[in-house]
C-alpha cells in the first residue's frame, strides 16, 4: 500500500497494485485498466478508484472480470516519472521470457515494478477466461485533447473506433518496448488513452469518462446502468474537431547526453508548417520537415520522446489496407527480389532497400506491417494480423460494424 497524491484534486489515497477487481456473476470479457506506469501520471489511478468504487456502490451487474491496476507504485509514491528506467520502455520479448522463468535481475525499483505487473498479467491470463481488454492509462505534459494511441492491428482498430475519439496509429514503430506492444504481440486488443494534461482536473473527468465508455463497449456493464450518453458526450466535446485517424510520420529521440527544449506554446494536434521552428536540440534550431501536425511535444524533464508529427489517415486507405490484411496480400511479397521472410510464422520481413528500393514504409503500413531499421539498406518489418487472437472476439457485439 503506498499513498499517492493528486494535484488536480489537492487529494491522497493509499492504493495497491491491485486497487480493486470486481467478479462479476454473469461470464463476460475480462478488462485490465492500468493507471499510473508513469509515477508524475496519477490522475487515472484516481479514476479507476472512483470508477470501481461506485460500481460496486451502485450495485451495477457486471459481466465478466474488471481489474483495475497500478502502475509504477514506488514512482507514484515519490511523484517521479521513474526510479532509473522507463517503466514502459522495458517489456521486450526476452526480458519478459526472463522474468517468467525467474531468471530477471532486478538492478533498480522499475525493473521490480516490471516484475510484479508482468507476472500477474500472466496469473490473469491464465485463471480468467477472454476475450481480454487491455487499456493504459495516461496523460501529457502538454495541453491536450484526449486522443486514443493503437497499434495498428485490425482488432485494435475496430474496437476502438467505437470511442468518438481521436486515433493514433503506428507508434509502435518508433518507440521500442512500450507494455501494450507487448500485449498485442499476444494478440489481445491493447492501447492506450491519453486523457489529458498532467495536472488538470479535466483529465481525471476523462478517464472516468472513458473507464465506463470501456466496460460498455467490451460487454461488462449494459449502458441502461450508467449515464451513457453524458460520457459519451464529454469525450466527443472534448476531443473537438479531431476525431479522425491518424498516422505518426516523424519522431524526435532525445539521446542520452542531448539538450533539448521544446519551443513555448505548442499544443497537441497544432498545426505546424513545413521549415516552422519547433524546437532546439545541442544548440540546433529543428524545424518541421513538412505540414502536419504536432504531437505530444514534451515539456517535462524526463522522456526520450520530444515530439511527434502526425498526419491525418484517409478512410479509403483504412478500407483499402483492412482488405489487403484479410487476403493477405503480403504472401506474395518474398516472391520478390529484395524480400524475404525472417521468421518461421510469417510475420516478420527482411527488405534489402538496395534491391527493392522502389517498396516504401507506406506501402508496408497498409499491409499491417511496422518496421525497425537493421542498418543503413535493411528494414526489419513485424505484421502482428497473423497473432491476433481474432476468435476470441467472435462473438463481441462490436466485432462486425
Amino acid at each position: 500500500m503506498v499513498k499517492i497524491y493528486s494535484k488536480a484534486l489537492d487529494q491522497s489515497i493509499d492504493v495497491k497494485r491491485i486497487i480493486k477487481h470486481i467478479k462479476g456473476s454473469k461470464p463476460g470479457p475480462t478488462l485490465i485498466f492500468i493507471g499510473g506506469i508513469h509515477g508524475n501520471e496519477p490522475s487515472g489511478v484516481f479514476a479507476l478508484q472512483k470508477v470501481m468504487e461506485k460500481l460496486q456502490e451502485q450495485e451495477i451487474p457486471i459481466c465478466g472480470s474488471i481489474y483495475a491496476l497500478s502502475g509504477n507504485l514506488w514512482a507514484l509514491k515519490n511523484n517521479q516519472r521513474y526510479h532509473k528506467q522507463d517503466l514502459n520502455r522495458l517489456w521486450k520479448a526476452e526480458t519478459i521470457k526472463d522474468i517468467l522463468k525467474e531468471k530477471h535481475k532486478v538492478t533498480n525499483e522499475d525493473v521490480s515494478q516490471q516484475i510484479e505487473i508482468c507476472k500477474l498479467i500472466h496469473k490473469i491470463l491464465k485463471t480468467e477466461s477472454g476475450p481480454f481488454y487491455f487499456m493504459d492509462l495516461h496523460t501529457t505534459s502538454s495541453e491536450t485533447v484526449p486522443f486514443l494511441t493503437v497499434n495498428d492491428s485490425l482488432l485494435n482498430r475496430k474496437f476502438t473506433k467505437q470511442y468518438p475519439l481521436p486515433i493514433i496509429l503506428g507508434i509502435e514503430e518508433y518507440l521500442e518496448g512500450p507494455l501494450l506492444s507487448y500485449i498485442n504481440e499476444l494478440g489481445y486488443v491493447a492501447f492506450g488513452f491519453e486523457a489529458g494534461q498532467h495536472d488538470d482536473p479535466i483529465s481525471i473527468t476523462n478517464h472516468i469518462a472513458f473507464i465506463y465508455l470501456s466496460l460498455v463497449f467490451a460487454g461488462s456493464i449494459e449502458k441502461k446502468h450508467i449515464d451513457y450518453q453524458y460520457y459519451y458526450q464529454m469525450l466527443s466535446n472534448n476531443s473537438k474537431e479531431f476525431k479522425h485517424f491518424y498516422e505518426i510520420y516523424w519522431r524526435h529521440e532525445i539521446s542520452n547526453g542531448d539538450t533539448f527544449k521544446m519551443k513555448s506554446g505548442f499544443i497537441n494536434f497544432q498545426k505546424i508548417r513545413k521549415g516552422q521552428e519547433l524546437a532546439q536540440s545541442n544548440g540546433k534550431i529543428i524545424r518541421s520537415k513538412k505540414n502536419g501536425k504536432i504531437f505530444m511535444p514534451l515539456y517535462q524533464s524526463l522522456g526520450d520522446d520530444g515530439f511527434f508529427a502526425i498526419k491525418r489517415t484517409r478512410k479509403v486507405f483504412l478500407k483499402l489496407s483492412a482488405i489487403l490484411r484479410k487476403i493477405r496480400f503480403d504472401y506474395v511479397l518474398p516472391m520478390l527480389p529484395g524480400v524475404r521472410w525472417s521468421a518461421d510464422q510469417k510475420n516478420t520481413l527482411t527488405v534489402n532497400l538496395k534491391v527493392a528500393p522502389f517498396f516504401t514504409k507506406q506501402f508496408f503500413h497498409l499491409l499491417g506491417y511496422r518496421s525497425r531499421e537493421i542498418d543503413s539498406t535493411h528494414l526489419k518489418l513485424k505484421n502482428r494480423e497473423l497473432v491476433s487472437k481474432t476468435k476470441e472476439y467472435k462473438t463481441s457485439r462490436w466485432i462486425n460494424k
